[in-house]
């Protein structure tokens, strides 16, 4: 129990009268929020005294008293009042307040096996609404092609060589410089780990083989899907943004053939002429850094790289970018057409189709080394 104490007006106090037998418990001071959470050892005295019910508070000279500190005795009185209770009128409203204002207790949290279960639905109810809209996209373009090779004249040839110039043309640049130095980057640290075995002629091999059949077309359509693929994207989500699609829907003309076989037929003709860029760049990178720290010469390099590659690695690479094209237009085109007209839907959707494109690209390389794993090795 709390003796006697000091009444200090700047804290909370508990006092006990003289004359009363301790039968009367008197609180002075300030209690507030403030001055409470500085002494915690109260607070328990507090509830320790509040156990014995035959006691009577006197809480009229408390010198102001705020919601915090009236919930703290309301829940040591065991949320009622006490009997004889001596308080003003307005700290009677407080405890009203905290009266009307009954807070739950708390309970520990136990899983909830079907609420995780809902939880874990919705990905693969928003993963099953994206791969229906892209069939649905795959459809119309199956049938877009069929009525193109029946009526060769509505082949849109403008549209696929615009496409072609800023997916192909315009992306030389970017793709030569990562080629260069991604080569020469192999070539250099190769190099480092061959010497220790004295094999320093088989860095043509690794060189040859990592580069045209993986790392090229990975690359090419990593930078092509962050460049190309996210323009596609945006470029339709201004159309939708600015009413462009409702009005060719008004004027009976299908988004699909105008605006998705284009990017399509564009960037399946594009992505494996940069890849054979890219490839080329890479290798010089490669043969001037072997020059230089294996002393191999040009003319050795690339007497002994037909050798160490076969030409299927070659026409490997070929086909992964005819399909990392397609892909990567067809799933711009599809995150596109998804964008709301508002710049936030924009931006959102504009991201998703990059992160989605560069990860179907990653899975397709995967799938075409799990299908060829024995097909292009000497």
């Amino acid at each position: 129990m709390i003796d006697k104490a000091v009444i200090d007006a700047e804290k909370p106090v508990v006092t006990f009268p003289e004359g009363s037998g301790g039968k009367l418990i008197v609180l002075v001071g300030l209690w507030n929020l403030r001055t409470l959470a500085t002494d915690p050892a109260l607070r328990q005295s507090i509830k320790e005294l509040a156990v014995d019910t035959a006691k009577q508070w006197d809480i009229s000279r408390i010198e102001r008293l705020d919601s915090a500190a009236a919930f703290l005795l309301w829940q040591a009185w065991g949320g009622e009042l006490p009997a004889d209770l001596i308080m003003r009128p307005e700290q009677r409203r407080l405890f009203k307040y905290c009266r009307d204002r009954k807070i739950p207790t708390s309970h520990p949290m136990l899983p909830d096996f079907a609420k995780m279960l809902r939880y874990g639905q919705v990905p693969l109810q928003v993963f099953y609404q994206h791969m229906r809209a892209w069939l649905t996209l795959l459809g119309r373009l199956t049938a877009d092609f069929v009525y193109l090779f029946r009526h060769p004249r509505a082949i849109p040839y403008k549209e696929i060589s615009l496409t072609i110039y800023k997916a192909g043309v315009s992306a030389l640049g970017v793709t030569a410089l990562v080629g260069l130095l991604v080569g020469v980057s192999m070539s250099y640290l190769s190099s480092l780990q061959l010497q220790r075995f004295g094999a320093e002629i088989y860095i043509i091999d690794l060189l040859g083989l990592s580069i045209i059949r993986e790392l090229g077309p990975m690359l090419t359509a990593i930078l092509v899907a962050g460049r190309s693929g996210s323009a596609m994207t945006a470029e339709i989500g201004i159309m939708r943004v600015t009413q462009e699609l409702d009005a060719l829907a008004a004027l009976g003309i299908s988004h699909s053939l105008r605006l998705v076989v284009p990017k399509v037929v564009a960037l399946a003709i594009a992505l494996p002429l940069l890849i054979v860029w890219t490839d080329a760049m890479a290798l010089i990178g490669g043969m001037v850094s072997a020059q230089l720290t294996l002393d191999i010469g040009y003319q050795q390099f690339l007497e002994h790289l037909p050798k160490a590659v076969p030409i299927a690695n070659f026409y490997i690479g070929l086909a992964k970018g005819v399909t990392f094209g397609m892909m990567i237009a067809m799933i711009a085109c599809h995150y596109g057409f998804l964008i709301k007209p508002n710049t936030e839907s924009l931006g959102d959707e504009t991201t998703h189709a990059v992160v989605t494109t560069i990860t179907v690209v990653i899975v397709m390389d995967s799938l075409f080394s799990i299908l060829f794993k024995n097909v292009g090795f000497p």
